[in-house]
């Protein structure tokens, strides 16, 4: 569900900018004047998907909220999904203009008890045993199936299919880039 038409272009040109200003200034952009009160007065995890040429560049996130509000979530975890994903190397300023930014914002966890209760279209996974903890996005491509999606969070996690695990599905708002 998304909050008004008015968050579809602020929330991912809040990231690009968050980028763009982290590769140009080396530092955190600060909070811009004048962001609708949800980004400001709410608490949520957001992830930060950056694609290049329609492939991943990068996607970091936080399920717990780390920062005050929203707006701080996303500038955050934009940078460091240009900056820190380990599976790619820093962004450089040349690829800014190649780059589509998608902005998940996500709903609090809530425990499952059969995958009857998951749909991957329509909700993301945490999967947890101790304190290994793996998490997939609702709605990614390629993923269609509930066991598709559990084995690719356990993968993630470290956690065999064989052991006992704890199962959280979440839903989010999605805000991306227009092409």
């Amino acid at each position: 569900m998304k909050q008004n038409g008015e968050l579809e272009k602020i929330i991912p040109s809040l990231a690009r900018r968050a980028i763009e200003y982290y590769l140009k200034e080396g530092r955190y952009l600060s909070l811009p004047p004048g962001l609708p009160p949800y980004l400001i007065n709410e608490r949520r995890g957001v992830f930060v998907s950056l694609k290049k040429r329609g492939k991943l560049r990068g996607c970091i996130g936080t399920y717990i909220p780390q920062y005050e509000n929203i707006a701080q979530e996303i500038i955050h975890n934009a940078v460091s999904a240009a900056t820190q994903d380990p599976r790619f190397p820093p962004l450089g300023e040349e690829e800014l203009p190649l780059l589509r930014v998608s902005v998940d914002i996500l709903s609090y966890p809530e425990k499952v008890d059969s995958l009857e209760e998951l749909d991957p279209k329509k909700y993301g996974v945490i999967v947890e045993r101790g304190w290994k903890r793996g998490l997939l996005l609702p709605d990614i491509e390629g993923v269609n199936t509930v066991e598709e999606q559990i084995r690719i969070a356990l993968a993630k996690a470290g956690i065999s299919p064989r052991e006992k695990f704890t199962i959280y599905r979440f839903t989010v708002d999605r805000y991306e880039e227009e092409n």
